[in-house]
């Protein structure tokens, strides 16, 4: 353990030595890097230019130059040596605004400005009014002037460029090829004009310039830099006056505060346009292409202000604008973002989409024919035609067998047999056309005509192997169809649709989508695994969906538009087949909600039926799916006016409602579990679990040990839940009394109190809700009178009472009311021994009762 403590010890060591090094290697770096601009800047701001003589020892041809200056519109740190050296072998005091036209022109990238700068430097340095010209050409890029030849130049490259030039102009003013601080005033006033905010392009542009003119002239706005001591000496030795820097700051906050009040006049927009199309939603269910693509813009161009907002106010060291909240609107989605994001608010309340993880399983989790079937039988993969036919020719027999035990090669041959009717019908009309010319050929070569006799046999015999391939794949496919009625489980229909994979073909898979729309209209429960496997084989086999569905849906037009009130069960046979292809997601839910539409614009009949069915079904899918929550939402507000405004039969209503509820549950709030103290829940556990004949004893010493002072009032209230527990097991509590009492006599008392309290509430209150509890008192009270804790006298003053209660009043008591004091008088005396009592029942009172 030391030894392997000491190697990590060691190993963080190292690690930390290893970043101390990078820190220190990088600081170098920055410190050569400002030495290198201050010793540039020393050059750049006291030059010695060479003399005219020594420019005439240079090389002034035109071809030359013109070379050196074609180069100098392609500026990179590669070549920015080799450019150096030929513009000290050249003269181009002759071509400086040549020179100049072609550094303006260059497209440079943030990686190529420290090259431009030396290349400057160097012109700078050798001619006197190589400066002043590429101030002017430079400033051209953000003042154009009135040509307006940039207009329809493309508004990035102009973008880039000015971004590129501004860097440019920066870094050469911080080297000393440029002096004169006004120039940057001049840009910054310019690009914080509150002209430029009503076009929004040019608007996204500046702010883009100017957090970079923020954050690499830092100096100018008078902002905090890293620290480091040498750019603190490098940036003080530029002599930017404390006037200046409030012209700069004060141009800063001013644009800010204008680009902020336009983001929130943005931000107050779109939400407005949310909220329009929220309403449309809750109207139409869906927005037009105007409206969507309206909002789609606007949202971009928010989105696009607010990055290049908070950016500039990062590079001012300011905090980003906060824009307010508001809740009552719904962020919009369209397309592609519909189904990846939900709408606002009601995100968090939507709930899961599947009641239990067996359904979600049953409907999500499908199995991957791919790791079953081989791909060339899914149609994936194209079998060697060629071969297989002719090895079947030869091999008859043995491509027999083959198909009899299912192989793969033989169940190609047949698929292909099947698919590719077209070519044998074509292979027939050649073999017509050929015959006068065969004909013609008999009389001159007649061993020709023996050949082709031989190839006709070969041929027929072919022809006669594929029928026989087929009639067997034909029984097989038979057999299968038999199975798919008893097919009721996930397992059962999942092991199917791998056996029908082996079965592929185009004319197999119309006989079993066929198969599949001819589900009896009674058997309802096989419509999930019949869709089940339908989403199964979508995945290879993209013909078998679009086929069941057009077959549903032309037989429910066909259904809707008879307009007859007969086959209701082949009419919810058809909305319920779609309403669970839907929930595999297989039947778009255009289909569904144009079918729902259709029965609500009729709202009648069995129309009623076709749509309740239809909600049953699938509605409840819809609603939790995030994409069609809104619209099916509308649909079921329709349906309910509709029920509210037709007279509609209580048959239909309670359908109507049932379909509304199932899909849209009542809001209930969340049970609150009562917190009970642990030694209660310890009582409890007692009494009602693990109380019973076996167990009595160990009960009842429990009992015993708890602290009696703390317990009695909550064991006496738990004595009178006897209609809580099994009404088998109440005279295991009146045991429980019996034993208590021999310790605690006042228990036992108390205990006789309450029940015949009870009794009597019940009497009072005559409420239907208490007939259990009011049973399984009177029987509480027979088992105490077994276990001689009351007296034949209570007994029989209780009997009487529950009989001529309400009597003596002008309350007339109900036939059930009469029902429950029966049974009560029963329950009671179902549990005395009938020689006991009437032997110890003064003056015989039992039998006078009785009687």
């Amino acid at each position: 353990m030391d030894h392997q403590e000491d190697e990590c010890r060691t190993g963080g060591e190292h690690h930390d030595k290893q970043d101390n090094e990078e820190t220190v290697a990088r600081l170098e770096e920055i410190k050569k890097s400002m030495e290198g601009k201050m010793a540039l800047r020393q050059t750049n701001l006291n030059p010695e230019r060479p003399d005219s003589g020594f420019l005439r020892t240079l090389d002034s041809s035109i071809k030359h130059n013109t070379a050196v200056i074609k180069k100098l519109k392609h500026i990179n740190e590669e070549q920015k040596e080799g450019l150096m050296e030929e513009l000290r072998s050249v003269n181009l005091s002759k071509f400086v605004s040549e020179a100049v036209t072609a550094i303006c022109d260059a497209k440079l990238k943030s990686s190529d400005i420290q090259a431009a700068v030396q290349i400057c430097s160097l012109l700078h340095q050798r001619y006197k009014d190589f400066s002043p010209s590429l101030i002017q050409g430079l400033l051209k890029v953000f003042f154009p002037g009135k040509s307006g030849d940039d207009l329809d130049a493309d508004k990035n490259l102009n973008a880039m460029k000015k971004r590129s030039t501004l860097k440019l102009l920066l870094e050469l003013y911080f080297v000393g090829v440029i002096e004169d601080k006004g120039i940057f005033i001049t840009i910054i006033k310019d690009l914080t004009s509150t002209e430029h905010l009503k076009d929004r392009d040019a608007t996204q542009t500046n702010l883009t310039l100017l957090s970079s003119f923020a954050r690499q002239g830092r100096v100018f706005l008078g902002l905090p830099l890293s620290g480091r001591e040498i750019q603190d000496e490098f940036f003080k030795g530029l002599n930017i006056t404390v006037d200046q820097k409030k012209t700069f700051r004060k141009a800063f906050h001013a644009y800010y505060d204008a680009v902020t009040e336009l983001l929130q006049s943005d931000h107050a927009s779109l939400r407005q346009m949310e909220h329009e199309n929220a309403k449309i939603l809750n109207a139409k269910g869906e927005l037009n292409e105007e409206n969507a693509s309206s909002y789609e813009k606007l949202r971009k161009s928010y989105d696009h202000l607010y990055r290049n907002v908070s950016s500039l106010a990062e590079a001012l060291d300011m905090q980003p604008p906060v824009m307010p909240e508001d809740s009552h609107t719904t962020r919009v989605t369209t397309g592609e973002d519909a189904s990846s994001s939900t709408t606002g608010k009601e995100s968090s309340n939507l709930e899961a989409i599947w009641d239990d993880e067996d359904t979600r399983a049953f409907y999500e989790c499908l199995p991957d024919l791919r790791a079953f079937v081989p791909a060339v039988l899914l149609g994936e993969a194209e079998p060697k035609v060629i071969d297989q036919t002719s090895k079947s020719q030869e091999q008859p027999t043995e491509s027999f067998t083959e198909a009899d035990q299912g192989t793969p090669v033989a169940q190609d041959a047949v698929e292909d047999s099947a698919d590719s009717g077209n070519l044998q019908e074509g292979k027939v009309i050649e073999k017509g056309k050929d015959k006068e010319e065969k004909d013609k050929e008999k009389t001159k070569d007649p061993d020709k005509e023996k050949g082709t006799d031989k190839e006709k046999d070969t041929d027929k015999k072919g022809e006669n192997e594929k029928e026989k391939l087929k009639g067997l794949e034909g029984t097989n496919l038979d057999a299968l169809l038999l199975r798919l009625p008893n097919s009721v489980s996930r397992d059962l229909i999942d092991q199917l649709t791998v056996e029908f994979c082996y079965l592929n073909s185009k004319s197999n898979r119309k006989r079993l989508v066929r198969a599949l729309f001819s589900v009896p209209r009674t058997s309802l429960e096989l419509l999930p695994y019949y869709s089940r496997m339908v989403a199964t084989l979508s995945t290879c086999m993209k013909d078998i969906p679009s086929m069941l569905l057009q077959m549903l849906e032309e037989e429910f037009n066909f259904l809707i538009n008879k307009k007859d009130q007969m086959n209701i069960e082949t009419k919810i046979r058809n909305i319920r087949f779609i309403g669970e292809l839907c929930k595999f997601k297989i039947a778009p839910a255009g289909l569904v909600f144009s079918c729902l539409k259709t029965c609500l614009d009729d709202f009648s009949h069995h129309n009623i039926d076709v749509a309740c069915n239809l909600l049953e079904t699938c509605g409840r899918f819809l609603y939790r799916s995030p994409e069609t929550t809104i619209r099916m939402a509308n649909m079921l507000e329709i349906l309910m006016r509709l029920k509210n405004v037709k007279n509609l039969d209580p048959r239909h209503s309670t359908v109507v409602e049932n379909a509304y509820y199932l899909c849209k549950p009542p809001e209930r709030s969340a049970r609150v579990s009562k917190v009970r103290p642990p030694l209660h829940q310890y009582i409890r556990k007692l009494l009602f679990t693990d109380l019973d004949k076996s167990s009595i004893e160990h009960v009842l010493r429990q009992l015993r040990k708890l602290p009696w002072s703390e317990c009695e009032s909550y064991l006496l209230k738990c004595f009178m839940k006897v209609h809580k527990g099994k009404y088998g097991q109440i005279h295991l509590i009146a045991s429980l009394t019996a034993g208590l009492s021999r310790y605690h006599d006042e228990f036992a008392v108390a205990v006789v109190d309450e029940v015949l309290e009870e009794i009597r509430l019940g009497l009072e209150l005559n409420d239907y809700g208490m007939q259990q509890r009011r049973i399984a008192h009177m029987r509480f009270l027979g088992e105490l009178y077994n276990y001689e804790h009351v007296d034949s006298s209570v007994i029989f003053e209780t009997l009487y009472l529950i009989l001529v209660f309400g009597h003596d009043t002008a309350e007339v008591l109900s036939y059930p009311v009469y029902c429950c004091v029966c049974v009560c008088v029963c329950g009671m005396l179902s549990r005395f021994s009938n020689g006991a009592f009437l032997a110890l029942s003064p003056k015989n009172n039992f039998t006078s009762f009785v009687l």
